[in-house]
């Protein structure tokens, strides 16, 4: 099978949607098809290109023995609603223009979150007249509301008439949480052209080992309980609340918190921690992904926030996988839905109410006087990874396409 996949992340970039898309490809290659994947110059979430790249109009390389085709954008950091929408549509209107000059593929599939680069899946799909297939890993617009970025009105009425259109020219949608599902299905979506594969983790990588020595050093770990959260610092992960939590413990000199990662919130968490003066956290920039599982490995507790909106019951962030493939125990503030579920059927962790700095302090103590407890969450992580190994999702996504959009 030729595939042509658009997504405006892609490794060396670390986030959600470019793991997700690269290991996929990466696996689909392996099987024997041919992958073409169509992205931007590496530069989220700071805006900054990544060393050795440059903002030309047609880059390629070949990644893990797919061709990558990286087109010219506007670029900016991941914050500020007008700057980003511009981001947005650059790449839709490249992404579009230099995916007719690939090898006729036989499926085309778009990757969300924003749903400008699905536009630009659908346009391709017309023009080189194949199917085209909607990776929903959001529900976006109703996410920009949510997190406060714009209120509903008239251009939000817009997005979400672009979402609806998008959805019904779809050949097939594969959405990342049954939560998603039922959603689409809700608003006249067939569920028969909807297919749910989950995010998961590459267990070649991320796998229980030994704490980074050179970390534990540079960063004055020795001996401390560290609790982590690394990723995307955005709007959307209750980050202030963390903060606020590291504070009422700042007197607990045995436990740390570390931030590792960039994004729209990344600033507000520097200053919020200089403010308060607060000695038991460590600032990590971002990291490429090659760096990932060093990092996670100095974490003795995983922290997974969001903000406490209805909407995020939907949600299960990535960075829960691979906790569960390194064996750290997680503590999950997120509003209780589909990720919550996991947390308590896996036995991987604790599941704390968002954004609520005493709960999760209580949390935290509760672990850190409890070493037995701890070795126990995380055994159950290292049992429940394998049900969420990148490879066997890769390969039930395919058959996914395979079968309902009739390709060879």
């Amino acid at each position: 099978m030729k595939i042509l996949f658009l997504s405006d992340n892609f490794p060396p970039e670390s986030n959600a949607p470019a793991s997700r898309t690269f290991e996929h490809a990466r696996q689909w290659v392996a099987d024997g098809h041919e992958v073409t994947i169509v992205t931007c110059a590496p530069n989220f979430p700071a805006g900054k290109l990544f060393d050795g790249y440059c903002n030309h109009w047609v880059q390629k390389e070949t990644m893990a023995g797919m061709s990558v085709v990286r087109v010219k954008t506007y670029i900016t950091a991941n914050e500020g609603f007008i700057r980003r929408t511009l981001d947005y549509l650059s790449f839709m209107v490249m992404g579009t223009l230099v995916s007719l000059f690939q090898p006729k593929p036989d499926v085309i599939i778009a990757t969300s979150p924003q749903f400008f680069t699905t536009l630009a899946g659908y346009m391709v799909s017309v023009l080189r007249r194949r199917p085209y297939v909607f990776e929903l890993r959001d529900l976006w617009p109703a996410s920009i509301t949510a997190v406060g970025v714009m209120k509903s009105g008239r251009t939000i009425r817009l997005l979400e008439r672009l979402e609806m259109f998008l959805y019904r020219k779809a050949a097939l949608i594969i959405p990342v949480t049954e939560s998603f599902k039922r959603e689409l299905i809700e608003r006249g979506i067939p569920a028969e052209k909807i297919a749910v594969i989950c995010n998961g983790v590459d267990l070649s990588q991320y796998l229980p080992r030994p704490k980074s020595e050179n970390l534990v050093q540079e960063y004055d770990l020795k001996d401390k309980l560290v609790v982590g959260y690394i990723g995307t610092h955005g709007m959307a992960h209750g980050i202030p609340s963390v903060v606020a939590t590291a504070a009422r413990m700042q007197d607990d000199q045995d436990v740390v918190f570390l931030f590792a990662g960039g994004g729209a919130a990344r600033s507000a968490l520097e200053a919020d921690v200089q403010r308060r003066n607060l000695t038991n956290v460590r600032l990590i920039p971002m990291q490429p992904k090659s760096c990932m599982p060093e990092l996670w490995s100095i974490c003795d507790i995983a922290l997974i926030p969001l903000r406490n909106q209805d909407l995020f019951r939907s949600v299960i962030p990535s960075k829960l996988f691979e906790c569960m493939g390194m064996g750290i125990p997680v503590i999950m503030s997120v509003p209780e839905g589909e990720a919550t579920q996991i947390v308590q059927n896996t036995g991987c962790g604790l599941v704390v109410r968002p954004e609520d700095p005493e709960a999760l302090q209580q949390a935290i103590l509760q672990l850190k006087a409890d070493q037995a407890h701890r070795q126990e969450l995380s055994q159950n992580c290292i049992a429940a990874a394998p049900l969420y190994s990148r490879v066997m999702l890769a390969k039930q996504m395919l058959e996914s396409i395979r079968q309902l959009v009739r390709v060879p």
